[in-house]
C-alpha cells in the first residue's frame, strides 16, 4: 500500500488526513485497516508511536460516517476504552481531527475533573465516547451512560489496563456492551493475563502485530553513563546545557524523584515541569500543553504517568532512573523514534541499577554503548557484572527440616542438663 487513498476510506475522512499533512499510512494502518471496515475484531500488538490510534479511529469513523444519523442522549454507538486520563484526551483529540469534515460528536470522560460538563455533553447526545474505567462506572452507575447501542468497542493498552488494576471495572464495563458488536484490542506486550482477556472478548479476531520490541529499540541511538546515585541530578544539569537536546523526556521511578528532578532543573535555568499520579488532572494537562508548545524543555514523568503521552518531536529520551522491567525501556525509549523517526536516549546508571541494565540489553539483544567522557563517570559501577547482591545483613532462612523440627518442639540437639 502506497497511500491513504488506496484504503477506500471515505472521501471526508480523507481530506482530514490530508489536512494532517499525512500521505502514506504506518505498518499498523496499512495491516489493520482493511480487516476493521470489513467488520472484523482486530488484536493489535503495537506500542505507542506506531499509528495504532488512527488505526482504528479512521475506520471507526468511516463506518458510523455511512449512516450517522442523530447522536442518541447517553447512548454511544463506539467506545474507546483507555488507562490513563492523557491517552483519553488524546484519542478524543484524534477522532475530532479526523472527524473534522464529518457529521459525528464525540466526548471524553475521565476522573480528576468535575462531571458536570461531561455529563451534558452526554446528554447532548454523542456518537464516540472515549473513556477511562472508573469514571465510565461512575457514570453508568448514575444513568448518565448506557451501552446497549455501543456496535464498536475498542480496548486500548489492555497490559497497562491490568497493570493498574482495571480488570474488574473492565469486566463490569464489557457486561453492559451488546453480545453482537465488533470488538477491538491493542496491547504493546501480550502476557497471558491479556491474552486470556483477549479470548473473553474477540469473536475470531485478525492479530495484527508490529513493531516488535527490539526493532523499535534498534532505531534509538542509546548510551549509558555510569554515574554514583547522588550524583545524577547534577550530571542531568551538565548534560541540558547542550542546546542539542530541544525537547526532553526525563523517566523517574518515583513521583517524589520526579519533582525533585524538575525542582532541580528549574534551580539550573531550565524549563521543566513534572507529571505523575499526585498532580491534579489540570496541573497535568498545563505540563503536557507546555511541553508540546515547547514553552516546557523538559517534561519528567513516571512510567505510569507518561503512559499515553503522544508528543511529537521528542528529541531525547533521558532514563534518570533505570527500569526494573526490561519492557518499560523500550517503552520509554520509543518515545523519541515516532511513526518510524530516529532518536537519542540516554540512560544513567548507578551500582543499583547494574543488574536492570544487564537484563534491558538481554531484552533488546545488544549491548547498550558506554560514554565515560563526564565528570562522574565512575569505572567500578561499569566493571560490574550486574549480577543481584545479596543483602549480607539477611539471615538465612533453616531448612524445612530445621523449621519442622521447631515446630515439633525437637531440635535435634541433645537436651541440655539441668543446672
Amino acid at each position: 500500500m502506497t497511500n491513504f487513498a488506496g484504503l477506500e476510506l471515505a472521501q471526508p475522512i480523507l481530506r482530514a488526513i490530508a489536512d494532517e499533512g499525512y500521505t502514506t499510512p504506518t505498518p499498523i494502518q496499512d495491516k489493520a485497516i482493511p480487516p476493521l471496515l470489513a467488520g472484523r475484531d482486530l488484536l493489535g500488538v503495537a506500542q505507542t508511536g506506531t499509528g495504532k490510534t488512527a488505526a482504528f479511529a479512521l475506520p471507526i469513523l468511516h463506518d458510523l460516517g455511512r449512516d450517522a444519523g442523530k447522536p442518541v442522549r447517553n447512548r454511544p454507538r463506539a467506545l474507546i476504552l483507555a488507562p490513563t486520563r492523557e491517552l483519553a484526551g488524546q484519542i478524543n483529540d484524534s477522532f475530532r481531527g479526523y472527524g473534522r469534515h464529518l457529521d459525528l460528536r464525540s466526548t471524553v470522560i475521565f476522573g480528576g475533573v468535575s462531571a458536570h460538563s461531561q455529563i451534558k455533553a452526554l446528554a447532548r447526545g454523542i456518537h464516540v465516547l472515549v473513556a477511562t474505567p472508573g469514571r465510565l462506572l461512575d457514570l453508568m452507575n448514575q444513568g448518565h451512560v448506557r451501552l446497549d447501542a455501543v456496535e464498536i468497542f475498542v480496548l486500548d493498552e489492555a497490559d497497562r489496563m491490568l497493570d493498574m488494576g482495571f480488570v474488574r471495572d473492565v469486566k463490569k464495563i464489557v457486561a453492559a456492551l451488546p453480545t453482537k458488536r465488533q470488538t477491538l484490542l491493542f496491547s504493546a506486550t501480550m502476557p497471558k493475563s491479556v491474552q486470556a482477556l483477549a479470548a473473553g472478548l474477540l469473536d475470531d479476531p485478525v492479530r495484527v502485530e508490529v513493531a516488535p520490541a527490539a526493532t523499535t529499540a534498534e532505531k534509538v541511538e542509546q548510551s549509558v553513563l555510569f554515574v554514583p546515585k547522588d550524583k545524577k541530578r547534577a550530571l542531568l544539569g551538565d548534560l541540558l546545557q547542550d542546546e542539542d537536546i530541544e525537547r526532553v523526556l526525563i523517566f523517574t521511578r518515583t513521583k517524589h524523584g520526579a519533582n525533585r528532578v524538575a525542582k532541580h532543573l528549574h534551580q539550573c535555568g531550565i524549563e521543566a515541569d513534572a507529571i505523575h499520579g499526585n498532580k491534579t488532572q489540570n496541573a497535568r494537562q498545563r505540563a503536557l500543553k507546555g511541553f508540546r508548545a515547547g514553552r516546557v524543555r523538559a517534561l519528567v514523568a513516571t512510567d505510569i504517568a507518561a503512559r499515553g503521552i503522544d508528543v511529537d518531536g521528542v528529541t531525547h529520551v533521558i532514563n534518570f532512573d533505570l527500569p526494573n522491567e526490561p519492557e518499560s525501556y523500550v517503552h520509554r525509549i520509543g518515545r523519541t523514534a515516532r511513526a518510524g523517526a530516529g532518536g537519542i536516549a540516554i540512560s544513567f546508571c548507578d551500582h543499583e541499577e547494574r543488574a536492570y541494565l544487564r537484563d534491558i540489553e538481554k531484552t533488546i539483544r545488544q549491548s547498550v554503548p558506554v560514554v565515560d567522557d563526564h565528570a562522574y563517570h565512575r569505572p567500578e559501577i561499569a566493571n560490574d557484572p550486574g549480577t543481584v547482591k545479596k543483602d549480607p545483613r539477611a539471615k538465612k532462612r533453616p531448612s524445612r527440616r530445621r523449621r519442622n523440627s521447631r515446630r515439633s518442639g525437637n531440635t535435634g540437639q541433645a537436651p541440655r542438663k539441668a543446672a
